[in-house]
C-alpha cells in the first residue's frame, strides 16, 4: 500500500512538472474548452446537443490545442472525428444546389393562351404550323 502510495505521487508530480512546461497559451484554450464544454453539459436533460455555435467554438478550441497527443489526452464530450463530420456535413449544405424540378420549366400562361387564340383563329393551319 505505501508502495502504490509512493507511485502514484511521484506521477502527480510528473504531472505538474509537464504543466509546468506548458505555454500559458495552450492552458488558457484548454481551460477554455472544458469550461464550454461544461456548459453545455449543465443545459443538456438527458444528453448534450450541440448548436452550431457550440460547434464552431468546439472545433475552433480543438484546433487550437496545437499537439494530437495533448488532444487525445484532453476530456472531451466530442471525438475529433465529430468535428470532421460536422465540418463535412457544413461542406456537403454549402455546395448542394437547391432542388429543381425535372424537365423544361413552364411557359408562362400569355404564351399559351396566344398559342390558343391563333389555333382557333387559324382552323386551317394544322398541328404543325401551331407547333412551329
Amino acid at each position: 500500500m505505501v508502495i502504490r502510495l509512493i507511485y502514484l505521487l511521484a506521477c502527480q508530480t510528473f504531472r505538474w512538472l509537464a504543466l509546468l512546461a506548458r505555454s500559458d497559451a495552450s492552458k488558457d484554450t484548454e481551460i477554455l474548452m472544458l469550461r464550454h464544454q461544461l456548459a453545455i453539459a449543465r443545459r443538456a436533460q438527458p444528453r448534450p446537443c450541440f448548436s452550431w455555435s457550440d460547434r464552431a467554438v468546439m472545433a475552433t478550441l480543438l484546433r487550437m490545442i496545437v499537439s494530437k497527443q495533448r488532444r487525445s489526452q484532453v476530456a472531451l464530450l466530442i471525438s475529433p472525428r465529430s468535428v470532421l463530420r460536422w465540418h463535412a456535413r457544413l461542406i456537403a449544405w454549402k455546395w448542394t444546389y437547391p432542388s429543381r424540378r425535372p424537365g423544361r420549366p413552364p411557359k408562362p400562361e400569355a404564351l399559351r393562351q396566344l398559342v390558343l387564340r391563333l389555333a382557333r383563329e387559324n382552323p386551317g393551319w394544322g398541328y404543325r404550323r401551331v407547333h412551329g
